[in-house]
Parts: structure tokens; sequence; C-alpha cells
């Protein structure tokens, strides 16, 4: 099965598709693991990435979509692929489309984890983290014992600048903006689900496999 992941920031992605790999035995295809290894490999896609990533650039289009065709081409892809953080625009979308089109495969579903903006914000200007050794806390999901201060050291808890309310809201605003034409794209292919992202995870895994299970 080839699947693509898809949800905003904190709508649990990551989680959901930790449980995803390790029970249909797929590898978990993501943006930053693709570029990593073809830099690593020294690839010619891989060496062009990496000049514009010297450079502070942002990677082209057809040199992204060529790193996703080698990767997607590898034996371990063969029997299907978790792929997440790719596609980003509709040109990503149907250069994707070709590439399975040239693997003689398809994509089989997109789940698309759905969490309302007001949660999303709740979780995600929620963690707090300790100034002298770095705990991570949340003040809905896992607060600390006394407010605003360490389980571990007493130090004192602080909010990250990108947790703060202004900047998640821009954050999700970016988001939506982006990925409502890809699920617009994936609906009209008619391999698109969308789960409600704010169940319990293993309420929302078990939506998901339920999905899988009908490919």
């Amino acid at each position: 099965m080839n699947i693509i992941i898809m949800g905003l920031p904190g709508a649990g992605k990551g989680t959901q598709a930790a449980k995803i790999i390790k029970k249909h035995s797929i590898p978990h295809i993501s943006t930053g693991d693709m570029f990593r290894l073809a830099i690593k490999n020294e690839t010619d896609l891989g060496k062009q990435a990496k000049a514009f990533m010297d450079q502070g650039e942002l990677v082209p289009d057809e040199v992204t979509v060529g790193i996703v065709k080698e990767r997607l081409s590898q034996s371990d892809a063969k029997g299907g692929f978790l792929l997440d953080g790719f596609p980003r625009t509709i040109e990503q979308a149907e250069a994707l489309n070709k590439i399975m089109e040239d693997l003689g495969s398809q994509i089989d579903q997109t789940i698309n984890i759905d969490v309302p903006e007001e949660e999303l914000m709740n979780r995600l200007t929620g963690r707090r983290i300790c100034e002298t050794c770095g705990a991570t806390y949340h003040l809905v999901f896992n607060p600390p014992k006394e407010e605003g201060i360490c389980n571990l050291d007493g130090g004192k808890l602080y909010q990250r600048e990108d947790d703060n309310p202004d900047t998640v809201a821009n954050r999700l605003e970016v988001n939506i903006k982006q990925t409502t034409p890809l699920l617009n794209f994936y609906k009209e292919l008619g391999v698109l689900s969308t789960v409600d992202g704010s169940k319990d995870i293993d309420e929302v895994f078990e939506e998901i496999d339920e999905i899988l299970n009908d490919l």
C-alpha cells in the first residue's frame, strides 16, 4: 500500500505514522530523510540539493521531485510506503502521480488527520520547557506538579518563542493555505480519507487501520 499522511502541526501525524509503519511493515519516507540520504550517498541530485541548502536557498521542485523518485524506486519501497511531507504543492502532487505511473504503481490512499484549530492552538501553545535542564512539559497533557516549576530540578519553566499564540496562529494559517488545495486534489482522485484526530490516540489509529485494511 502506498500512502500519504497529512495533518496540520499538532494533529498527531508523527504518532500515527509510527503506528502505521509498525503495523503494516512499510517504510516511513519523510522529505527530510530523503534529502539526508541523497546527500549522504552523494547522488547527483543530493549534491545539487546540498548546494542550494548550503546557500540557504529552497531546493527547486525538479531536484526535490528527482530525489523523491530515487527514493521511491528503492527496493524497500516496492511493497508500499508511507510518504510524509511530500507533496506540498499541486505541482508536486502531479509530479508524484507521474513518478508512480513510471513505477507502474499509484497512490492508494491519503490519510488526513483533522483536528479543530482551537484544539491545535491548545496543543501547540501549552508546551513549557525547563530553562536549566531542558525537560519538556505541557500545561494540559503533562503539567508540572507545581505551576511554572520543573519537577526534576526546580528550574523555571518558559515558553519558546515559536510556541506563543501569535506565532502558532500564523503557522497554522500558512499550513491551512498550503494543504487545502492538496486535500481537494486527492479528494477529486477518490483517494482521500479524513479521520478525527481529536480522539484518543488509539481510537484515531483504529480508524486509520480500518481504512488501510480496506485497500
